[in-house]
């Protein structure tokens, strides 16, 4: 059984007037340990950045870029074609942005975790996992990545000593070879179900999947999405039942051991 586990949340994501799921960030800012800050191309402007990093720092929670396609209307769920250099620079310019807005409010970059279809294209191409992570390397040794566990980023972090958390997804599903099942839309989940998943996935290490099969999972943070319709309901029953049950919530930078991790099997 798990001691302590990070929550993290995809924050910021709107765009100017317009605002996507049914709750608002400072409604889930207490709930959670760690936010991802969207950049720009999925989701977010400059004031919105602005805001949601203080909102962060002001609470106590661990600040993340959260970079995305270049890709508004479609909320960074859909594929962007490019070759690899490109699309890291994307990556760059937006991680770059979020950096400066963390300074002006006196925070760190705690990680950096790729948004949506980004981040299942990482998760899938050894060649563009290595770019990003070589930038991570130059310029950002000790900050971790956000990453699925085996997934092709988990692999090139590990291969050079990069920092990486392995997330546990509470309002995706899973298929039977570990990977969340991705979606454009998840509905409106039972928050109560979530707790109970998410509740076993610390206490057991383990997650049912889509074909019913119970796999074994691995995992320092939990994600939920805050477009997720009821996200306020499933932040409060998915942390009431974790700390019901003793475990400790807090950012990953508080607990996480940089050393790298071995491979599985290892």
């Amino acid at each position: 059984m798990k001691e302590v586990v990070d929550i993290n949340c995809d924050m910021g994501e709107a765009f100017g007037r317009w605002r996507i799921g049914d709750t608002r960030d400072e409604h889930l800012i207490s709930l959670i340990s760690s936010a991802n800050i969207a950049t720009g191309f999925h989701a977010g402007d400059p004031n919105l950045m602005d805001e949601t990093v203080r909102l962060a720092a002001e609470h106590g929670i661990g600040v993340g870029a959260h970079p995305g396609y270049n890709d508004l209307q479609g909320f960074g769920r859909r594929k962007i074609s490019g070759t690899s250099k490109e699309i890291v620079n994307d990556l760059i310019y937006q991680v770059g942005a979020l950096r400066e807005f963390a300074r002006r409010h006196g925070v760190p970059v705690q990680h950096v975790k790729p948004h949506g279809a980004l981040y299942m294209e990482l998760a899938a191409s050894a060649e563009l996992s290595r770019i990003f992570i070589q930038y991570m390397r130059t310029v950002a040794p000790n900050t971790p990545v956000f990453c699925m566990a085996g997934s092709e980023t988990h692999i090139a972090a590990l291969e050079v000593g990069q920092p990486a958390v392995r997330e546990f997804y509470a309002d995706r599903d899973y298929g039977d070879n570990g990977w969340i099942v991705f979606t454009r839309d998840a509905g409106r989940p039972d928050p109560k179900a979530i707790a109970r998943k998410v509740l076993r996935a610390c206490t057991e290490g383990k997650v049912r999947t889509v074909t019913g099969a119970d796999i074994d999972i691995e995992f320092e943070s939990i994600c939920f999405h805050s477009d997720t319709l009821g996200a306020l309901e499933i932040a409060q029953e998915m942390r009431a039942a974790l700390v019901a049950a003793g475990l400790r919530i807090a950012p990953i930078s508080q607990f996480l051991n940089n050393e790298p991790a071995r491979r599985p099997h290892e």
